[in-house]
């Protein structure tokens, strides 16, 4: 993909667990996403690190890697903050930082934050007008740089296309990738996120596969019905599956395949091991080997 000069390549890393790890191996773990080959690091905004100043540590920290935020909380900061904090990172370092947003999830915004959840696409909508009408930025400031939308539903997704310059789907079927695309239309970025349990003894993955499954399951009810999961939260194989890419090297790539054929621009691999306190090298390194 490319947009407004910024190129993530076709496959990246999503870190998923980068704010359990202390500094030094935060270090270690971009370096290493960047030394294998990889265009993009993607890391998510929850209860950990605050996710413009970490985007800011992460660009010092590499030399041309993209650095996406995925995503940043629109209730984390007010839109002028926000559109602020995005055009600064921008002039800094140009075509290397990547803005998406996402409205989160109601109990980090309410027990966490202390602010009442909106209707997800009028509020994203009205978040989106404040950052466009936001006054502060670089002398410099001409151009808005790109932003994606997280987005799994019908609504998040037309707003993406309409609003944004694509949408970042996490952790949805190849399905989903073919329906975001037809929803966004052919100009839109579409950058999707893999889950992925690279072991090839199926017995192993399994379990692992399952637990981050369920886990993924709250916020992906109403998408997986549409899609035809009939019982999603049954969480029968299929869906596990569908959900999950499991096995060696040659399955992964293969599932990459499917979501690119399928209408992505752009594929983030989020790698869960049994030991998400550190980060999964070895298993970085082998898919490199493989994909880039």
């Amino acid at each position: 993909m490319s947009s407004h000069n910024i190129d993530l390549g076709q496959v990246g890393i999503w870190a998923g667990e980068l704010d359990r790890y202390p500094a030094a191996v935060v270090r270690e773990a971009v370096a290493a996403v960047e030394d294998l080959g990889y265009p993009a690091l993607w890391f998510p905004e929850t209860t950990g690190r605050e996710a413009m100043a970490q985007a800011a540590w992460l660009l010092s920290a590499t030399r041309r890697a993209v650095i996406a935020t995925g995503t940043a909380a629109i209730y984390a900061r007010d839109a002028v903050s926000t559109a602020a904090a995005q055009r600064t990172l921008d002039e800094a370092f140009p075509g290397r930082f990547l803005l998406g947003l996402g409205v989160s999830h109601p109990a980090l915004v309410t027990d966490v934050r202390g602010h009442r959840f909106g209707p997800p696409p009028a509020t994203m909508r009205a978040y989106l007008d404040a950052m466009d009408a936001a006054p502060f930025g670089p002398p410099s400031f001409r151009q808005a740089p790109p932003r994606l939308l997280a987005a799994l539903g019908p609504k998040m997704l037309t707003l993406a296309g309409e609003r944004a310059s694509g949408a970042h789907p996490l952790g949805m079927p190849v399905e989903h990738t073919r329906q975001a695309r037809e929803l966004l239309g052919p100009q839109a970025t579409l950058a999707v996120t893999q889950l992925v349990v690279l072991d090839p003894s199926r017995s192993r993955s399994a379990d692992l596969a399952r637990a981050h499954a369920a886990a993924a399951l709250p916020n992906r009810l109403a998408p997986l019905r549409a899609l035809g999961y009939d019982h999603p939260e049954s969480l029968d194989d299929r869906l596990v599956e569908a959900l999950v890419a499991t096995g060696g090297t040659d399955d992964i790539a293969r599932r990459v395949r499917d979501h690119l054929d399928a209408g992505a621009d752009h594929v983030s691999l989020h790698v869960l091991t049994s030991t998400p306190d550190h980060p999964p090298l070895q298993q970085w390194s082998r898919l490199a080997a493989h994909l880039q």
